[in-house]
């Protein structure tokens, strides 16, 4: 099983293949990517770093979280899942059931009186 970490207060000189040599040494890493700013192009100061065992990754996170990398002091943390949000805003977790799931109404008559004075 893998564990996905976050790395954040990167430095904007860090790349993929520097993070990805500063965690090798725990074990083997699958995937090591910082992510960038889709505008700019500049580092956003955060990545993650994926690895192929959980005990390896364990390793990492205590022995990394607060050292130095390309000058600044790091913060390792496991990853979290990203919660998804629309162009509205956050997605409802609990949607209503579909309306074929809906009891049928119930269908009210009245009388009309056409009678009126």
């Amino acid at each position: 099983m893998t564990l996905k970490l976050f790395v954040g207060n990167l430095s904007w000189s860090t790349t993929d293949a520097s993070l990805r040599e500063a965690f090798e040494s725990y074990g083997v890493v699958t995937e090591a990517k910082i992510i960038f700013d889709r505008e700019t192009g500049k580092s956003r100061g955060f990545g993650f770093v994926t690895f192929e065992s959980l005990e390896d990754g364990a390793e990492a996170l205590e022995s990394l979280n607060g050292v130095q990398l390309d000058g600044m002091a790091i913060r390792v943390s496991e990853a979290q899942e990203r919660k998804r949000e629309g162009r509205r805003g956050p997605v409802r977790q609990e949607r209503r059931p579909r309306k074929e799931n809906y009891p049928e109404p119930e269908v009210i008559t009245r009388r009309v009186s056409r009678n009126r004075q």
